[in-house]
C-alpha cells in the first residue's frame, strides 16, 4: 500500500515535470527551503519562481524510501532528470532527500536537498 507521503511525492515529481506552480505552492510549507547539489539555498517563492526560466523535459525518481517519524516523514530516492534552464540543457542523477511535515492542513514538503551521483 502507498503512503500519503509516497502519492503526495509522486504528485510534486509530476507538478515539477508540468510546471504547475498552483500545485507547488500547495504541496509546499510556507518556510520551505531547498539546498541544491551546489549548496544553493531556495526559499518557497524561488523555488516556485524558478520556473520563469526552468523546464523539465523529463523527471524520473527511482529507489524511493518513505520513513515516518511521528508527525514528519523523510523520502529518500534517485531522481534522473532532463531539462533546459535559460535555453541551456542539462542532465542530472541526483540523490534527493524530501522532509514531508504533516500539519493541520495535512502533509507538506519543508525541505529538499540534492546530491550529484556524478557518473551514474
Amino acid at each position: 500500500m502507498i503512503s500519503e507521503v509516497h502519492r503526495l511525492q509522486r504528485a510534486f515529481d509530476e507538478a515539477e515535470l508540468r510546471a504547475d506552480t498552483d500545485v507547488l505552492n500547495a504541496l509546499l510549507a510556507d518556510d520551505f527551503r531547498s539546498i541544491g547539489e551546489q549548496g544553493y539555498v531556495l526559499d518557497k517563492a524561488q523555488w516556485v519562481g524558478k520556473f520563469a526560466e526552468f523546464d523539465y523535459t523529463s523527471l524520473e525518481s527511482s529507489e524511493v524510501e518513505v520513513c515516518f517519524y511521528g508527525h514528519a516523514a523523510i523520502v529518500r530516492c534517485v531522481q534522473r532528470s532532463h531539462s533546459t534552464w535559460r535555453g541551456q540543457e542539462m542532465a542530472l542523477t541526483v540523490r534527493v532527500s524530501q522532509t514531508w511535515i504533516e500539519l493541520p492542513e495535512g502533509w507538506r514538503l519543508a525541505g529538499i536537498q540534492f546530491s550529484s551521483l556524478g557518473g551514474a
